[in-house]
Parts: C-alpha cells; structure tokens; sequence
C-alpha cells in the first residue's frame, strides 16, 4: 500500500519588493505558477491557493527576496489546542 504523505499548506509568500530586482528567477521556477512579475517588474503572488509549498522560489531568489511561509501543523502534545510550533533558541 502506497505511503500517504501530508500535503504542506502555504499560508503566506512574502516578498520584499526593496530587495527584488524582478530577474524572474522565481518566476521561471515556479512549477504552479503562482508568482508573476508584475507592472513594476517585480515578483508578486498572483495564486496563493495554488502553492505547493516546494520552497524553489525561495531557495532559487539570488537577492534572498522571498520568504514562503508553511501553516503550522499542531504537534501531538499540542494537539486540538491549535498552538504554533516555535523554535526556541537559547544564548
């Protein structure tokens, strides 16, 4: 029997446009089209819906310009309480 694997759900793609200098790099690697360049040449969501959460506009943005945001999915200790996942880092 096949493996059933959980589908990541985007909750957000944030791009900051003072650091896009609109290559159309994510663009190109977008494999659901969900970004286009817009009227000022710079990438913008046009489908978030259609988000797979693949990461590959991200990691492929020479300028570091995108960040794709994943809903959190609550742990088992967590469970219906609906709380975040944070990372806690100490110093």
């Amino acid at each position: 029997m096949a493996k059933k694997t959980k589908k990541k759900k985007t909750e957000d793609i944030v791009i900051r446009k003072d650091l896009c200098k609109g290559c159309g790099i994510c663009v190109a690697f977008c494999p659901t089209h969900v970004l286009e360049l817009g009227e000022d040449e710079k990438a913008e969501v046009k489908r978030l819906e259609d988000c797979t959460a693949c990461g590959l506009c991200e990691m492929r943005c020479p300028d570091l310009a995108i960040e794709v945001r994943i809903k959190a999915e609550p742990s088992a200790e967590q469970g219906a309480k609906g709380g975040t996942d944070k990372l806690a880092l100490s110093v």
